[in-house]
């Protein structure tokens, strides 16, 4: 039996994750991150940490058309995600399943996952966040 998570420890848990990319990236890998709940016919925005949150919510469509395109056709549990290597601008490049029915979004508006895979400290960074995907694994995010 999976332990629930709580959005306050999620979010503590995403921030922690965060701080520890950009450590380890010796730069900011994700400049958005965002708790999405796509469990209905429409996108709710349950949790936004960035420099947009009103562009987050008006283009949404748009900036995840990519992370959509890659993962048609895939079921997804929580803790597995995906990214997408050249999102450019506001385009999405990484989502993580939290939850039943909702996302991780997370984001650089400043650049691509291929210019951040090409940094030798990229691989690094990417410990805390397949760590994160493990603790949702565990105890997957639950609003109530």
């Amino acid at each position: 039996m999976f332990k629930a998570m709580q959005l306050e420890e999620a979010i503590r848990g995403i921030k922690s994750c965060t701080e520890r990319m950009n450590t380890l990236y010796g730069n900011v890998v994700f400049d958005e991150w965002a708790i999405v709940n796509l469990g209905d016919s429409k996108a709710k925005l349950v949790n936004y940490s960035g420099p947009r949150l009103e562009g987050f919510r008006k283009n949404f469509a748009a900036d995840s058309a990519d992370l959509r395109k890659n993962a048609q056709g895939v079921a997804y549990s929580v803790g597995d995600f995906e990214f997408t290597r050249h999102a450019e601008g506001t385009s999405f490049e990484s989502f993580m399943v939290v939850g039943q029915g909702l996302f991780l979004i997370c984001n650089n508006t400043n650049s691509t996952m291929d210019k951040i895979a090409k940094e030798p400290t990229w691989r690094g960074a990417q410990v805390p966040f397949v760590d994160l995907s493990e603790k949702f694994r565990a105890s997957p995010l639950t609003l109530s």
